[in-house]
């Protein structure tokens, strides 16, 4: 399978005013480890970057030239600035065959559910899993099918399909897709406004109110 190329440079820079100053010039600092040597700081082309890694996942490998040493790697961590949302310092991992790694790996549902046909709502709690495997066989995501996901019912991670060589790590209980039913809103109306109450009738047996003083006089 061929990788995308991703080109880099060493760099010597680590004090906060020379990364600031390679963040203004458009580039990202960044550092490989792995592969049982030490780790390497790097910088990338900020606009190559983001157009190499667009659309990608943190488990998709990439070729990445390093002053014209070529080494596979993936994305293993990136910050962002949190006021641009721009990334500022990316984390790789270089690979090697024969020794297994950890990775997430993205859930892609595929189809029209039949649950979502028939008004319900469908859900996607886990968006990714944790594997471990050598890097060859490493996928990109994995594809669920939720053709004949109805109403009411999900699917777990114990129904995704078999990975060759590749142990999932995340629970078999862990739910990556689910239809439901939305609830119908109630409804409540306001109850009518009661007419204007009339003086109560004295109750059966009850005591007149005492004659004042004038009716008195009338008598």
């Amino acid at each position: 399978m061929e990788h995308r190329l991703l080109n880099a440079q060493i760099r010597k820079e680590t004090t906060k005013g020379e990364l600031r100053s390679l963040r203004v010039s458009g580039k990202i600092p960044g550092v490989m480890y792995g592969g049982g040597k030490d780790a390497t700081r790097l910088f990338l082309d900020a606009v190559e970057f983001k157009k190499t890694s667009h659309g990608l996942s943190e488990s998709t490998i990439f070729n990445l030239s390093l002053d014209g040493k070529i080494s596979e790697v993936f994305i293993k961590e990136h910050q962002r600035d949190v006021l641009s949302g721009h990334i500022i310092h990316v984390d790789f991992l270089e690979l090697v065959s024969g020794r297994a790694i950890h990775a997430r790996v993205p859930i892609k549902l595929v189809g029209s559910s039949i649950g979502v046909r028939n008004g319900g709502i469908l859900e996607n709690p886990a968006h990714e899993i944790e594997v471990e495997c050598d890097p060859r066989y490493l996928p990109e995501h994995i594809s669920v099918d939720i053709a004949n996901l109805e109403a009411n019912h999900s699917i777990h991670v114990r129904d995704l399909p078999v990975l060759e060589h590749v142990r999932v790590l995340s629970s078999r209980d862990l739910v990556v897709a689910l239809v439901k039913f939305a609830k119908a809103e109630l409804v409540v109306e306001a109850a009518p406004v009661a007419a204007a109450a009339t003086p109560a009738t004295p109750a059966a047996g009850a005591a007149a109110a005492p004659a004042t003083a004038a009716e008195k006089e009338k008598k």
